[in-house]
């Protein structure tokens, strides 16, 4: 891994939070980042990541979610007073309920050039089900079996788990359910069967014992996983040369198949939540199996758009795109605020 290298492609991001309509009258787009990619005809489509939120007046907190109105879940949204000490700008505490600032959902966007975008003023996903009642996060592409499937994290106030949604041609899409229950996150599906059967990366979420880390399940069909496995973890908790890594871990995009073996984009952050990316490598016929892994970080937080934004210093991909030439292209959100890119080199 470590003849590899992240060039930033753009000393300024391909897409800002300015750039994306709100889709839902009276509210304001918070953030656009962190999108999922795939190739299609040659030409790029992306799920953004959309985060929205009501206007407000100061002093008051007001947070959008889904509740269960007549066996219907509804948009609705509740007002409260502004803590007074510092918080988390995305998270909201109170009498020890949680709720979340701003609604996430996915928005399509089209490229021929893979740079200049076109997005949709309609979300392609937006929360319908109790188990997205705080909204659709960060969506993984990957194209098997002849149809587009998208992984997302779907979170309510029971946590973060895994929904599954397919489509064929990015008009019409199927909603399939969990397959993944809370709480999990950042799962990426391998693009081929390996020996007849289904996998993917997730990230079961800790708490008292253990880290954060990858792990790897399979499955026959693609909707009932077993299996589960762990893969690897951040290695700050024992080296601080690793510290990057040290506080939190998970899978990006789907893995590409290489000539070595299956190449896997991830990111980590460090204690103060810094996130950086780098990548594993994995047998191609035993993906269980980790061949190598990045040193070092391959992309960090630098620019001030990246260290500057409503969630600061992250860099985290989710979407990236090998070309027919064979370029890689990696599309990552920045302090969930916008879309860098940058392209994966080798040497």
């Amino acid at each position: 891994m470590q003849n590899y290298k992240l060039h930033r492609l753009s000393d300024q991001p391909i897409l800002k939070t300015s750039d994306v309509r709100p889709a839902v009258d009276g509210f304001k787009v918070l953030g656009a980042f962190n999108p999922a990619t795939c190739l299609v005809d040659n030409e790029v489509v992306m799920l953004l990541r959309v985060a929205e939120a009501p206007k407000s007046e100061p002093g008051i907190i007001s947070v959008p979610l889904l509740e269960n109105r007549d066996g219907v879940p509804t948009l609705t949204v509740k007002h409260f007073p502004e803590p007074a000490h510092p918080y988390d700008p995305r998270v909201l505490t109170l009498d020890g309920k949680v709720y979340l600032t701003s609604l996430s959902h996915l928005r399509l966007a089209r490229s021929t050039d893979g740079i200049h975008f076109t997005i949709d003023d309609k979300p392609f996903l937006f929360p319908a089900r109790m188990d997205e009642s705080f909204g659709i996060e960060d969506a993984r592409i990957t194209f098997l079996d002849g149809k587009y499937w998208i992984t997302y994290t779907a979170v309510s106030e029971h946590g973060p788990g895994v929904g599954l949604a397919v489509t064929t041609d990015f008009t019409d899409v199927e909603r399939v359910g969990m397959i993944l229950p809370p709480p999990n996150k950042d799962v990426a599906l391998f693009p081929q069967r390996i020996n007849g059967k289904y996998y993917l990366l997730h990230r079961p979420m800790v708490s008292d014992i253990g880290k954060p880390s990858v792990w790897l399940a399979e499955s026959p069909d693609g909707i009932h996983w077993g299996n589960h496995r762990f893969l690897f973890g951040g290695r700050g908790l024992t080296d601080p040369r690793y510290e990057w890594e040290g506080g939190k871990i998970g899978a990006g995009p789907e893995p590409l198949l290489t000539d070595e073996g299956w190449l896997v984009c991830y990111h980590g952050a460090d204690p103060t939540h810094a996130y950086s990316l780098a990548l594993a490598l994995l047998d191609k016929d035993d993906p269980s199996v980790v061949l190598d892994r990045s040193h070092d970080p391959l992309l960090m937080p630098e620019l001030p758009w990246e260290k500057e934004g409503f969630f600061p210093n992250v860099v985290f991909t989710n979407g990236w795109v090998r070309w027919p030439d064979g370029r890689i292209w990696v599309y990552y959100g920045a302090a969930d605020s916008g879309v860098g890119l940058a392209e994966l080199v080798r040497g």
